[in-house]
């Protein structure tokens, strides 16, 4: 795939609403929801807007969420918890393993020892100590590589280093001070679990290498095997991102736990009768109000929102350490390398033209380019890495931040999961034309079934807009050929 000129985003007004939006789509072949744009509308409308909201491909309005998916909202001084989801770091990863395509014996050892490690239903097994449940939240992926005895070098492919700085914000002090014990203790439940629904544990084939000098850099070539996974950010990250604001994602157990769990640690710790109003507002009834960045309830929000990350780094970090084991075990003896851990539900602090803003993104993906990151690391070479998985059922794409990706907020989206199945519903896309399959693997232990390929022309639109707006540049595009789901 050659790349294509970039062009510069366009303004568009949302509706009737008078409120403008950055939108990267296709007219033609994608044009972005209507009433979707009016859900974003209606719900930024009154937030102080440090940049247009960007609208990236794969945009669509999920029933229980509050906000559209694929967009970044930027604010200038406050932080608004309902502009991102509530699985706070929910993120993909990649690993490259240094091994050819294993045969289908392989590929069943491999997806039943991963069946074996992170069963489910869960089987209330605890993989952590409460003290481990407070290292997790406050050193992120530096204390599960130390852990779970991953390579530490991989620390420099994950956002941030895998952990972000309490004591800007408070401290961990502050942050064990208040939050309920309870918190602490389930979180120690299911971590590094993957689970089934839109979570996967896919092994894929790179069929094509696109830009060779950065692929080699991010140590992918052609006929390698590769192992994708989505995971969440874990318990305490559900558990934080559900204390901030009354959800419409609510699902039973929870809202039982933070019947208990919302009110000690809002209330209980409230210094003044006036802070008392403020949280009862704040997160007890409906709508969410803008929150000062630098006030004293701001610093709160944002130092669970670091813990949070910090769970969710460390979360996937001891599952790429038992996925690379496992790999290793099966495929004979083959050794995993870290290519890319990218989160893509996330609050962040960031540099916004001549100042900063609080990024706030949903289902999209952070995406700065090489003058913005570390000096001496991989990514200070390419440009951050990003992933853009299609479906179990179509290619999936590796790529790094374009040049023009300060426009978009410097984000791209998390996949094309639902551009594809638009052109599939519309006649625009179909069967694979070389009958390709993924062997697909199920938590009951059933035997495998296969699911036909569809062909590439979904997860290439959503790729084409990207490349055409200087977003991303393409890497290497890889094939699945198994899944766990």
């Amino acid at each position: 795939m050659s790349a294509q000129p970039s062009t510069p985003p366009f303004v568009r007004v949302l509706d009737s609403t008078g409120l403008p939006s950055t939108v990267y789509d296709d007219a033609g072949l994608l044009p972005a929801d209507r009433d979707s744009l009016a859900a974003l509308a209606r719900r930024v409308g009154d937030v102080d807007l440090a940049a247009p909201p960007v609208v990236l491909p794969d945009f669509h309005h999920k029933s229980n969420m509050e906000l559209p998916s694929s967009v970044a909202v930027a604010t200038n001084a406050s932080v608004r918890p309902d502009l991102t989801s509530s699985s706070v770091n929910c993120g993909m990863a990649l690993i490259a393993v240094d091994s050819e395509v294993p045969d289908d014996r392989a590929v069943d050892r491999f997806m039943r020892a991963v069946r074996e490690r992170y069963p489910y239903p869960t089987r209330g097994r605890m993989e952590l100590t409460r003290k481990e449940a407070v290292l997790a939240a406050t050193h992120g992926a530096e204390f599960a590589v130390d852990r779970w005895n991953a390579p530490p070098e991989d620390l420099e492919r994950i956002e941030e280093g895998g952990r972000l700085d309490l004591d800007r914000h408070g401290g961990a002090a502050r942050l064990t001070a208040e939050l309920p014990a309870l918190a602490f203790q389930l979180a120690r439940f299911r971590f590094g679990t993957v689970g089934p629904s839109n979570h996967f544990v896919e092994v894929q084939r790179v069929e094509e290498v696109l830009d060779p000098e950065r692929a080699s850099l991010l140590g992918v070539r052609e006929g390698q095997l590769t192992i994708q996974y989505h995971g969440g950010g874990g318990v305490l990250t559900g558990e934080l991102g559900r204390l901030f604001f009354r959800r419409k994602d609510y699902p039973r157990q929870v809202k039982a736990v933070n019947a208990a769990l919302k009110p000690w640690f809002h209330l209980r710790s409230a210094r003044s009768f006036q802070q008392l109003r403020q949280r009862l507002s704040l997160y007890f009834t409906e709508g969410c109000d803008s929150v000062p960045l630098s006030s004293d309830e701001g610093q709160r929000l944002m130092l669970a929102n670091a813990a949070a990350m910090n769970y969710g780094f460390a979360f996937r970090v001891a599952t790429y350490a038992s996925l690379r084991r496992l790999a290793a075990e099966t495929f004979g003896g083959a050794v995993g390398r870290l290519v890319v851990d990218s989160p893509h539900n996330s609050i962040y602090e960031e540099p916004h033209g001549t100042s900063t803003a609080v990024v706030h993104r949903h289902n999209s993906c952070r995406a700065f380019p090489a003058a913005m990151m570390e000096p001496g690391t991989t990514f200070a070479e390419t440009g951050q890495a990003v992933l853009l998985p299609g479906t179990n059922r179509t290619s999936s794409y590796l790529a790094v931040a374009g040049e023009n990706a300060a426009t978009s907020l410097y984000s791209t989206c998390h996949g094309a999961g639902t551009v594809i199945s638009d052109l599939v519903a519309r006649g625009l896309s179909g069967e694979d034309p070389m009958a390709r399959r993924t062997r697909r693997y199920r938590y009951d232990g059933a035997a495998p079934t296969d699911a036909p390929h569809l062909d590439d022309n979904g997860v290439n639109a959503a790729l084409h807009v990207l490349m055409r707006h200087g977003l991303v540049r393409p890497v290497a595009r890889m094939r699945p050929l198994a899944v766990l789901n």
